[in-house]
């Protein structure tokens, strides 16, 4: 019996289909790298122009304002331990491609989310789809990013964005599930128009879940640091990828403290500064 009729090749049929999207839609995905190169390079310049004493003062002062002191003594140790470790441009760089990942992130997400919640066959549809996007081992995403925008940054942030969809959209649909009914029932019964309800009621209901999905999606934004690194993203992943190729183990442990460092540091401040929501809304 010949078993190779029964083999699949899925990579046959899809090396076809990206070769037909890069000769047809190559224009689109020519806009989207610049685009994405350019918010890329507008945030990082942003943070590496001014010195870097200049940086942590402004977020320190910032998270003071916005969130609490306990949070802005995070900010220091961490921007701090940054800068120390003699990684502070990578640090940026990781800082700003996790940042805009999880805003586009959060961007498809919450509102999908919202959808899902009050649709149940969209939900319902949903669900297959983020239970295959969560199992596929992330070094997967960077595959087809790579063969459709090359080497470098764009797609780093471009499969950082798709993995770091599912837990925000899963958790959103959560939170708005859980909101008590009867509140909204109040709300409707007084003839708040639905953005009211939403915004005045829903949101606030949800926001601890919310911050939980915010907190998931930053974690499994930085995991792809590491492997963004491996296909020219740059930052701290490059770092940590320079270090294991030398066996630099000094290298490779600031890169990874310094990780972690910019993890607590983009965690804490989110989850500072929706609490602070939280509370001026309650």
């Amino acid at each position: 019996m010949n078993f190779e009729l029964l083999l699949f090749s899925p990579g046959a049929y899809l090396a076809p289909a990206v070769d037909w999207l890069n000769a047809n839609f190559h224009p689109f995905f020519d806009a989207v790298s610049k685009a994405v190169e350019s918010v890329l390079v507008a945030f990082e310049s942003a943070l590496l122009y001014p010195p870097a004493y200049v940086v942590i003062t402004v977020a320190v002062l910032a998270a003071a304002y916005f969130t609490t002191v306990r949070v802005a003594l995070v900010v220091l140790v961490s921007l701090g331990f940054c800068l120390l470790a003699g990684l502070w441009t990578a640090c940026m760089q990781t800082v700003a491609l996790v940042v805009v990942a999880v805003f586009v992130s959060v961007l498809i997400a919450f509102p999908l989310g919202v959808l899902a919640s009050r649709h149940k066959r969209l939900e319902a549809g949903l669900r297959p789809i983020l239970d295959v996007m969560q199992t596929v081992p992330p070094w997967v995403y960077l595959i087809p990013a790579v063969m459709v925008f090359s080497l470098g940054r764009v797609p780093a942030t471009i499969a950082t964005i798709v993995y770091g969809i599912p837990p925000m959209l899963r958790l959103t649909t959560l939170a708005f599930n859980q909101v008590p009914k009867p509140l909204v029932e109040m709300g409707q019964a007084i003839g708040a128009p639905t953005r009211s309800i939403l915004f005045k009621i829903e949101i606030p209901s949800a926001m601890p879940t919310l911050i939980v999905g915010l907190n998931q999606c930053i974690l499994l934004s930085l995991a792809m640091v590491v492997l963004a690194g491996l296909v020219g993203g740059g930052g701290l992943g490059a770092e940590v990828t320079r270090g294991l190729t030398r066996m630099e183990m000094g290298l490779g442990l600031r890169a990874g403290l310094s990780i972690v460092a910019v993890a607590i540091l983009l965690d804490r401040v989110s989850k500072g500064a929706l609490q602070s929501r939280r509370r001026r809304l309650g």
